[in-house]
């Protein structure tokens, strides 16, 4: 029987991306979709792309675009080095391609770049990294960095859960769009919760692994769900994104 999954934030963390999978017993058979930043953070980004690249391959795979992937993209396009990419875990990505050719940083490159702003199922739930701030839906976003940046669908579904019922003429109408949204970006872990939450129809699966939480993966049907070690257990010997 297919099952369909929503991966959280990695943030180069490949051992726990290899440990949720087997926890969660994943087959050819189940639908993978990844909502985005698989780098900067530990110091497996470029094997993290590696291995998704080759789990492309065998496997029912969608990639969402994040705001990390974005920099890396254009670092490896034209060798932009954003300063706030750096300070937030663009360092460790680039110690991560030291020993790539150019002819694999191209093929890492071309990986991000089909990589989508979001995705719409045949059962209206969307699957996106951070977020739109249109009424009209996230195809009439009128700055397409809010899909990768915006935190305000998380912060409105976190306010408005259990204010109000969706049939209510004061619910926000971006909330009545979707059956469900599935977003990451925002780590659950800033208000002190460790597994995939909640909040109105948005399910937010990113539970801080690239700080002190763990990497999650959601079955969406079922809202059953598996998760790594501690990601900062898993590499005792670096910091992730834990920098004063």
């Amino acid at each position: 029987m297919k099952r369909t999954f929503a991966i959280g934030d990695i943030h180069g963390g490949l051992k726990a991306l290899k440990e949720i999978l087997e926890a969660a017993k994943v087959t050819k058979a189940d639908e993978l979709i990844f909502l985005g930043d698989y780098v900067d953070g530990w110091s497996e980004s470029a094997q993290v792309i590696d291995f998704l690249i080759d789990l492309d391959s065998n496997y029912n795979c969608r990639f969402i675009l994040g705001n990390h992937d974005a920099y890396c993209a254009d670092w490896l396009r034209e060798d932009i080095r954003n300063d706030i990419w750096l300070r937030h875990g663009g360092e460790e990505t680039m110690k991560s391609y030291a020993s790539y050719s150019e002819s694999q940083r191209k093929e890492h490159l071309s990986f991000f770049d089909r990589m989508k702003n979001f995705y719409i199922d045949e059962e209206n739930r969307l699957f996106i990294h951070a977020g739109f701030t249109s009424m009209h839906g996230p195809s009439k976003e009128t700055y397409a960095s809010n899909y990768n940046w915006d935190r305000t669908l998380w912060e409105l579904a976190v306010a408005m859960h259990d204010r109000l019922h969706p049939d209510d003429p004061c619910y926000p109408a971006r909330l009545k769009l979707f059956s469900a949204i599935f977003i990451g970006h925002t780590p659950t872990t800033h208000l002190n919760i460790e597994f995939p939450w909640k909040r109105a129809n948005v399910w937010n699966v990113d539970t801080g692994a690239a700080f002190t939480g763990r990497l999650s993966i959601l079955d969406i049907n079922s809202g059953q769900y598996w998760q790594s070690e501690r990601v900062m257990d898993l590499y005792p010997n670096e910091v992730g994104r834990n920098k004063k």
